[in-house]
């Protein structure tokens, strides 16, 4: 984990699962990291809008409105946005290749790191039918999950009414399901080898909301986490270094107004 001090500015910045108009979304911490980060490029890679949930159930607070109008203003002052669509915004495939100022929309990417690493940019749905195994129990595990983030927002409440360092029960429990090891590992291998076919040096990626950084057979994987359960960016800094960092200020220190929610 790499300490990132407010306001630096880091070459390039991976954020992904924002869950924008969904109440799972920690909406604060992620607009506490937007203003206190800057960069030159900054790839949203999945599931930034909830679309899916939006779908089910109509929910957007004025904070996730600021959201998006932090990333405007970024690309509005020179920072190139690269936005790859995840499964929850799957419709915005369909503008792939597009441009909107320094906005663009891809279906996947090609970064190239300072150190000239090149590294594979992709959600990570794509790979879904390849490590998720049809069984009673992925239904129950995914039923659990569900009930589980509900719990999830209570325990963050408490933490942010008594000024508590932040911590993720559904993190905490999903650490330790059986099968779960299991599918990451399943996931980490399916997306080294798009990678090794894309003939690259790794994979940046994001979608099962587990941030991590490995090395397997010379690739690099690195999963830049969310900001549902993990709260956590990939950044590269003005080295060329890649770390993940976890962005934990407490509730006060954020000092972010209470957003009432627009119906």
């Amino acid at each position: 984990m790499l300490p990132v001090a407010r306001h630096q500015t880091l070459r390039t910045v991976w954020l992904s699962d924002l869950h924008l108009g969904s109440r799972e979304c920690r909406v604060n911490l992620l607009l506490d990291f937007l203003r206190h980060t800057r960069c030159n490029e900054l790839y949203l890679i999945g599931d930034i809008v909830d679309l899916e949930q939006l779908r089910r159930s109509f929910y957007w607070p004025a904070s996730h409105t600021e959201v998006l109008r932090l990333l405007l203003a970024k690309s509005q002052e020179g920072t190139r946005v690269v936005y790859v669509p995840g499964n929850h915004d799957h419709e915005l495939h369909a503008f792939a290749g597009v441009k909107f100022g320094n906005v663009e929309i891809a279906s996947q990417a090609i970064h190239m790191t300072r150190s000239g690493r090149r590294l594979l940019i992709v959600h990570g749905d794509q790979f879904d039918a390849v490590v998720r195994r049809p069984s009673l129990g992925v239904w129950l595990g995914g039923f659990a999950c569900r009930r589980l983030l509900t719990l999830n927002r209570f325990v963050h409440w408490l933490h942010d009414l008594f000024d508590r360092p932040y911590w993720s029960l559904a993190q905490h429990v999903k650490t330790r399901f059986p099968g779960a090891q299991g599918y990451i590992e399943r996931f980490q291998r399916a997306t080294l080898a798009a990678a090794r076919d894309a003939g690259v040096d790794g994979v940046v990626c994001g979608h099962i909301h587990r941030g991590e950084v490995a090395v397997q057979g010379g690739l690099t994987y690195y999963n830049d986490g969310d900001w549902v359960e993990s709260c956590t960016a990939l950044v590269e800094d003005e080295a060329g270094e890649l770390s993940l960092v976890h962005w934990r200020p407490t509730a006060t220190s954020i000092a972010t107004p209470d957003y009432a929610a627009v119906a």
